[in-house]
This record gives C-alpha cells, sequence and structure tokens, in this order.
C-alpha cells in the first residue's frame, strides 16, 4: 500500500526483514527440536542461533535469488554465510518451502489481527462515549432516505457498536483460524521430518499443529480470515455513509471536525467536505478487493500449487495495511465529530409533526375505527403537509371524522416526544450492557 494509507507498525510487520526474521526462528527452532531428538547434533542447532541477532542482507538474498529463482533457497545460502557451511548443513532437514511461507504468512496474520483488533478496539470506545453522550438527542430516523419516526444520535452511535462488536467477535474467530503452522514435509506425510518438530515450532510461535496440511496449510482458513476483513470494512463504509450524509448541507446534523488552516476547495472557499468518510467508503473497496481472490485460492492442485502465493504475497500486506489504517482514521472521526441537535430538531419539525403518523394511526384503530379507515384519515390529512405545507395536528384538529374518534387532548398526547425515546435505556442496557 502508498506510505498514505499506511501506518507504520503495520507496515513493518510485511517487511522483508520482519519475513525474514520470521523464516530464521523456524528453521532456528526446527533445529532445536530435531536436536532434542537426536536427529541432529546439538551444536549444529546451537550454532544456528549464532545469527538471531543478524541483521539479514535484504539485497543479498534477492542477489541470490537472481541466481536460484528461489526465495527460500536464496535465505538458506545467506544464512549459511553467517553460520557457516558445516553448521548450516543440518538447517531446513526434512522441510519444504511451503512449511516456511505457509507457517510464516500465519505468524503474520495473526500479528495483523492483533494490530486490527487493537483499531477496533479503539472505534468501540469512541463510539460507545459518543453513544453515551448523545443517548437522549432527538433526531429524525430515514428509511428509504425519506423521514420516518423520532429516533436518537445515541442510538444512532450504539447500533454502529453493535455491528463493530460483532465485526470483532468475527475477526477473533479469524485469527484462530489462522493460527495453524505446519512443518509437515512434502506433500505433508513427515516422513522426512517427525512430528513432535512441527509441534514444538508452532509453540514457540504462539500457533497450533495444521492437523492435515498436504504441502499447504488449507486455504480456506486464509479465505475466511479475508471475508472477515470485508466484513469490517463494509461495516466501516456503512459508518462513513451514514456521517456523510449527515453533513449534507441541506441536512448538517453533523460534521467531520474542520480543523484551523483546512481548505475545503481549491475553487470555492466556502467549502467544508466529508472527505474522510469518502475515503473511507474507497478504502473499504479496496479491503473487499482481497476477498473474492481469497476464496478463488482455496482449489489448489493435489498436494499444492502455488497459484495462490502471488495473490497472498499482495493481498496479504494490502488488506491488513488499508483496514489498520481506516480503523484508525474512522476513530478519529467517530471522536472529533461535531453534532449539532438544533439542526436535528429543525429537520424533524420540516414537516409540521408529519413524523407522528403512525400514533394517531393506532390511536384510530384502538378508538374502534378499521384498520383501512384509519389509515384513510391518516393519510389524507398527511398529503396536506407533503402538497400544501399544513401543519399536520391542525389538520387533524379540523378533521370531524377524525374529531369523532379522538378528542383534541387525546390528538395532542400524540405529538409527545418522548413517546419514541421511552425505550432507550433498555436498548443501551442490551447493546453496552447494565
Amino acid at each position: 500500500m502508498i506510505p498514505r494509507y499506511s501506518r507504520p507498525e503495520m507496515v513493518a510487520l510485511w517487511s522483508p526483514a520482519t519475513k525474514f526474521r520470521i523464516w530464521f526462528e523456524i528453521e532456528a527452532h526446527a533445529c532445536d527440536a530435531m536436536a532434542d531428538l537426536g536427529v541432529i547434533p546439538k551444536a549444529n542447532a546451537e550454532a544456528v542461533w549464532r545469527a538471531k541477532d543478524v541483521e539479514f542482507d535484504v539485497a543479498r538474498i534477492d542477489e541470490i535469488e537472481a541466481v536460484t529463482k528461489h526465495d527460500v533457497i536464496a535465505f538458506l545460502t545467506h544464512l549459511a554465510e553467517h553460520i557457516g557451511a558445516d553448521d548450516a548443513r543440518f538447517v531446513h532437514q526434512g522441510m519444504t518451502s511451503s512449511d516456511v511461507l505457509d507457517t510464516t504468512l500465519n505468524v503474520q496474520l495473526v500479528r495483523a489481527a492483533d494490530l486490527l483488533l487493537a483499531g477496533v478496539d479503539r472505534v468501540l470506545a469512541a463510539l460507545k462515549a459518543r453513544a453515551l453522550e448523545h443517548k437522549d438527542t432527538v433526531r429524525i430516523g430515514r428509511s428509504h432516505g425519506i423521514h420516518a419516526e423520532p429516533t436518537t444520535m445515541g442510538l444512532t452511535f450504539a447500533r454502529f457498536y453493535a455491528e463493530m462488536a460483532r465485526g470483532r467477535a468475527r475477526l477473533i474467530n479469524a485469527r484462530a483460524e489462522v493460527a495453524t503452522g505446519a512443518i509437515s514435509g512434502a506433500v505433508g506425510t513427515f516422513a522426512n521430518i517427525d512430528p513432535r518438530v512441527e509441534e514444538h515450532v508452532c509453540a514457540q510461535l504462539g500457533l497450533t499443529p495444521e492437523p492435515i496440511s498436504t504441502q499447504v496449510i488449507p486455504r480456506d482458513r486464509h479465505a475466511m480470515f479475508f471475508a472477515t476483513l470485508g466484513v469490517i470494512a463494509s461495516s466501516i463504509e456503512n459508518i462513513a455513509t451514514e456521517f456523510r450524509h449527515m453533513q449534507r448541507t441541506e441536512v448538517l446534523e453533523a460534521e467531520e471536525f474542520f480543523s484551523p488552516g483546512q481548505k475545503g476547495s481549491s475553487a470555492m472557499p466556502h467549502k467544508r467536505n466529508p472527505v474522510l468518510t469518502e475515503n473511507l467508503t474507497g478504502l473499504a473497496r479496496l479491503v473487499r478487493m482481497a476477498v473474492v481472490p481469497a476464496m478463488e485460492n482455496v482449489a489448489l492442485w493435489h498436494e499444492r500449487d502455488i497459484s495462490h502465493s502471488s495473490v497472498e504475497r499482495a493481498i496479504g500486506p494490502d488488506a491488513t495495511i488499508t483496514l489498520d489504517f481506516a480503523l484508525h482514521r474512522l476513530a478519529n472521526v467517530v471522536e472529533k465529530l461535531v453534532v449539532y441537535p438544533e439542526n436535528m430538531m429543525r429537520n424533524m419539525s420540516k414537516f409540521r409533526g408529519l413524523v407522528m403518523s403512525q400514533r394517531v394511526l393506532l390511536a384510530l384503530t384502538q378508538a374502534g375505527v378499521s384498520r383501512e379507515d384509519s389509515y384513510r384519515l391518516v393519510q389524507r390529512n398527511a398529503m396536506k403537509v407533503w402538497e400544501q405545507g399544513a401543519d399536520f395536528k391542525t389538520e387533524l384538529l379540523a378533521d370531524p371524522e377524525v374529531l369523532a374518534a379522538l378528542s383534541p387532548a387525546q390528538i395532542e398526547e400524540k405529538f409527545d416526544l418522548g413517546y419514541h425515546t421511552k425505550h432507550v435505556d433498555t436498548i443501551f442496557a442490551r447493546v453496552f450492557g447494565a
């Protein structure tokens, strides 16, 4: 990913230096296990660890690979340059390249998941704080983009919190899904390496042994991981889309923080655009772009092919780096979002009480009027508000058929905003607990 949409910690995780460090640890831990089993001399295993503080020369490894056309062999050759050919002769004993590559990828994905979980937690904390702040801030709810009935800004933040909390639970499961390693040798039969070596290496790296790995770790695990990233990205876009709507000039119920010196347009000095949430919408598309290729990686030929390899070299870093950046950008937006309660009330009142139509409809049915007639009476008066700019309550109080069923006091009571917020505490308890 480009630096503009990257955070250093996640970028470092996918650097060649980090990759080669994990490769070294896998090989060194495998040598320890083989030495304990008496397969290789203890001295040779100990010698490998002499390279533990070495900063592997990426350029040198690339130079060797240019000749060998094999990345793992290039690394092993470079490792031998540091520890000596004789001490290096037992390195990679009975192993295959996929043992190193697949186990390393899963280590990186697990570590990436931990960074992503930290980002999700920051978003959750921000959403909860704003939900509590605006628990009783009334705004109009919309369906099909049209005014529906009153809700609160707190409930808006709370539902986004619940959605991101579900994403967090999925990410924990996805992390567990890819937290496996394989040191099983060619075609995964352990013919040339003891399964106890795999158990030791996985334990040292915080993984569990893959139950059956052929020559590669099954890619359905990775498909699930990237699909989870895609769902979280979609949740980010869901939140961003709501904020973008709220910042529209004719709505202006909330807007992104506009810092001193910030410019909104090169041509129009008055502009304050929702650039961060628009950016989040685009970043979500980039993350989801990894999902279909990850799904297509599941079908590999026989015990191994490398059709998945080029895909994962791209989507591993790109999807995790992008989502990591997007999570922290979203947290920043939520933390600093400027909310305008007065504009919310102004928008609520734009159609002069029309949003209380359902309460009147239900009151008429409870008063003995058929649902069909009740709907007709309410809609008849509602259309005058839409088409003539009339006041809904005034029209109802002037309608003889409505007055035949409801008293003026009963009609008046149906316009109490508190009716729509009476269960907010119940919903908050469900979302946030007591």
